[in-house]
């Protein structure tokens, strides 16, 4: 399959939202406003002065697999399930197995299946865009690799579950009281590594695999560059063993954060010798930053702990932040990120990532008291499935972090970026704009459309932000805040431009937009510490005590869960299946 498709600039932004109408009506708003085009702090240089003096610390909490509309579909006053595009746009799919028309449905159980996130599925599931083969593309693909019918079913109509403030209050809570964005993409189409990848570099690889075409992806193993699937990084630590990506070579924030004094003690340049020699010639200084990941031990080719997932360690992939202890030292547990931020270690400013697991270090256990629910959905990252995440266990890792810097010194100088690393497979009916042609024939550019929360001091209150985005965004903040050089500027990156990262592209938002000119300023005081706070006592309940009403949301009315969807069957069925190979092992 090939795609006329071509780089996104902010030209042809303008003219992709042109054609594309986001407005409509729903219970909340006649006329909601269309997705808008970025514009930047960096034209207001008083404004800009403001946000560099009061943000030194960015917190990035990245989370698992969830679409927006499966978050945020009844949220009122956004691009949500109500308006036209939707109508439009796959909320309503024919169902294959079950021979009729499904709705998107509520849905209240925080422990389900995972459906699936494969690249080249969710292409289908997108069908040229339209949105509307989620449940025939997941069922045709299940069957296809060996599940029954009756699972085949489950999983394709759990791509079409919602949830709202009910089930996950505390996400809710933060959308309504801080900055919900509700046009911010997964960099490009596919799971989880590929996503966490462009949270650290504004791309997947596009860069590299210009510079060195024999390193192109193969579409059938999904091993090469770009990144389009999930296998394990080039080297340790690991939980299990299995195919290797190839290591990637191409700028970081990593790099730029490590300044200078990080770059001098590099003896594994990789592929990016002249990046390292620029960062190096510029003088760049060290800017304190770490990746935090639940499960995490050092050590080249150990164990991970329970519930450490490789496959979301952006840093892990990359050999000269592999291979140097001046980047490597920087990777750190969930733990140590909670000691550094309770006891103010963390340096003058900075920019740290989180990432949960398939386990949990706090002794959390879904309110669910089926012994298989309380074995098989421990994880607090967020990912559905068997094996991993209850979402109220999800959520309350979240409100864990965010309660940790609302309480401590960084609180007036902080912006908590919030967001989920791909969509998990679920439906979401707002088309991503494409752009920018992979080797496979797909667009590299963008996926899904995922949640994204700003949780400031300096934040906009209450608000909905309409503007384009995508994991770019991310650093294009870092740096708009700790006033970096793009990665886009090194010149590795630059040989091939416009091909790599996205962080000099103005056509994608610095998430400026998501923060209020009158607070950074001093002309209206800053939010304060409590609107992010859940009491303590509250963050390990399962179920949370909150929900819409004691939050004073009123959901988007939707249609309840059909009679036919039941996926604890599936649940048991694969621990029954799981046991029986078990004890086949140890006869």
């Amino acid at each position: 399959m090939h795609m006329n498709v071509r780089r996104l600039s902010a030209a042809g932004l303008a003219a992709a939202l042109a054609s594309v109408t986001l407005s409509g009506c729903n219970n909340f708003s006649s006329a909601l406003p269309s997705m808008q085009a970025p514009s930047s702090l960096r034209s207001q240089p008083a404004v800009l002065a403001a946000m560099q003096k009061n943000i030194k610390y960015v917190f990035v909490l990245v989370q698992e697999n969830h679409s927006f509309d499966n978050y945020f579909g009844t949220y009122p006053g956004v691009e949500n399930l109500g308006t036209a595009l939707a109508k439009s746009h796959g909320y309503s799919q024919y169902d294959p197995i079950g021979k009729k028309n499904q709705t998107v449905f509520r849905i209240t159980d925080p422990d389900i299946i995972a459906p699936n996130q494969d690249r080249y599925v969710l292409e289908k599931k997108f069908d040229g865009y339209k949105m509307n083969k989620f449940i025939a593309a997941e069922e045709e693909g299940d069957v296809g690799s060996g599940s029954s019918t009756f699972d085949a079913h489950q999983y394709g109509l759990t791509t079409m579950a919602v949830y709202d403030c009910d089930t996950i209050p505390y996400i809710w809570m933060y959308a309504k009281n801080f900055t919900l964005l509700d046009q911010y993409f997964q960099a490009d189409t596919g799971p989880s590594t590929p996503g966490n990848v462009a949270v650290l570099a504004a791309q997947t690889g596009i860069s590299e695999e210009h510079r060195f075409p024999a390193l192109k992806v193969n579409p059938k193993t999904e091993l090469g560059i770009p990144v389009t699937g999930d296998d394990d990084p080039f080297d340790g630590p690991y939980t299990s063993q299995g195919t290797h990506e190839v290591p990637l070579s191409f700028a970081t924030m990593a790099l730029l954060l490590g300044g200078a004094p990080a770059a001098q003690q590099a003896a594994e340049k990789g592929k990016v010798a002249e990046d390292i020699a620029q960062v190096i010639d510029s003088n760049l200084p060290a800017t304190p930053w770490r990746w935090f990941q639940e499960g995490f031990v050092n050590g080249q080719g150990v164990v991970g702990r329970p519930g450490y997932i490789a496959h979301h360690n952006a840093v892990q992939y990359f050999d000269y932040l592999r291979k140097n202890d001046a980047y490597w030292s920087h990777e750190g547990t969930t733990k140590q990120a909670l000691d550094a931020i309770e006891h103010g270690t963390l340096g003058s400013s900075g920019a740290f990532y989180i990432k949960g697991s398939a386990d949990n270090d706090f002794g959390w256990k879904p309110a669910n008291k089926n012994p298989v629910i309380q074995a098989d959905f421990k994880g607090d990252d967020d990912h559905p499935g068997p094996g991993d995440s209850d979402h109220q266990v999800g959520e309350a890792f979240v409100a864990t972090f965010v309660n940790a810097i609302a309480h401590s010194k960084y609180w007036d100088q902080s912006a908590i970026l919030l967001t989920w690393d791909d969509d998990g497979g679920f439906f979401d009916h707002v088309p991503p704009l494409r752009f920018e042609q992979c080797s496979d024939g797909y667009p590299c550019g963008d996926g899904p459309r995922l949640p994204f929360i700003v949780i400031s001091p300096y934040a906009n209150s209450s608000a909905v932000m309409h503007q384009y985005a995508d994991a770019a965004s991310i650093s294009k903040f870092i740096e708009l805040v700790l006033d970096l050089p793009t990665m886009a500027s090194l010149p590795d990156e630059a040989m091939v431009a416009p091909y790599g990262p996205r962080d000099d592209n103005a056509a994608l938002s610095d998430l400026s937009d998501a923060f209020d000119p009158a607070r950074l300023t001093g002309l209206k005081p800053p939010i304060p510490a409590s609107m992010a706070e859940i009491p303590a006592t509250d963050v390990g309940k399962f179920p949370p005590p909150m929900n819409c009403k004691s939050l004073g949301i009123t959901p988007l009315s939707i249609p309840a869960q059909p009679k036919d969807w039941n996926p604890l069957k599936v649940i048991e069925g694969d621990a029954k299946r799981i046991e029986g190979a078990r004890n086949n092992e140890t006869d």
